[in-house]
């Protein structure tokens, strides 16, 4: 089986990523789903891992470049699974042990800290266990966390990947 070169493969990530985003998108302001802070966190996620693939194939830099790019697109899958493992776990506990819901994303950004900000969003809150919308019986969280194992799996593969079709769009 012949694979499409490393570039192409960065690139065709890329537009899986920015499907993503137009989903969430579409959610948001078509379906009218409010995105919850963890769910800002999951996107950042995404947004990253696109960029990055995108940078290693417009950068189409020889192998270590392309490992290095895979790493940063593992890490940024890494960061995702973990924010979106954090919401599923938020969405199994009892409604009295979720925290405490935050103000609008707009307020915080004018009232507080950045590093606050931060922190608050990525521990969550009982906004962040609703589950409002689903596809084929599954949560957004548990969506997303398949889509971010996908992400690191590709990116694991792009890393430990032998042929490579280095800059000529050709087999090496």
């Amino acid at each position: 089986m012949h694979l499409p070169p490393t570039r192409q493969l960065f690139f065709l990530a890329f537009l899986g990523c920015a499907g993503l985003i137009a989903m969430a998108l579409y959610l948001e302001h078509v379906v009218g789903l409010i995105p919850c802070p963890l769910c800002h966190v999951q996107r950042f996620a995404v947004v990253l891992f696109g960029l990055i693939c995108l940078l290693a194939s417009v950068h189409n830099p020889a192998r270590l470049g392309q490992r290095l790019y895979a790493v940063l697109a593992m890490l940024a899958a890494a960061f995702g699974i973990a924010t979106a493992g954090r919401q599923i776990w938020l969405q199994g506990l009892p409604e009295d042990q979720l925290p405490a819901c935050l103000p609008p994303l707009e307020f915080m950004i004018e009232a507080f800290p950045l590093q606050d900000i931060i922190s608050k969003m990525l521990h969550g809150t009982a906004d962040c266990a609703k589950v409002d919308w689903t596809l084929l019986g599954f949560s957004i969280a548990e969506l997303s966390i398949v889509s971010f194992a996908a992400m690191f799996v590709f990116a694991t593969f792009l890393l430990i990947r032998k042929n490579s079709g280095i800059n000529s769009g050709t087999a090496h």
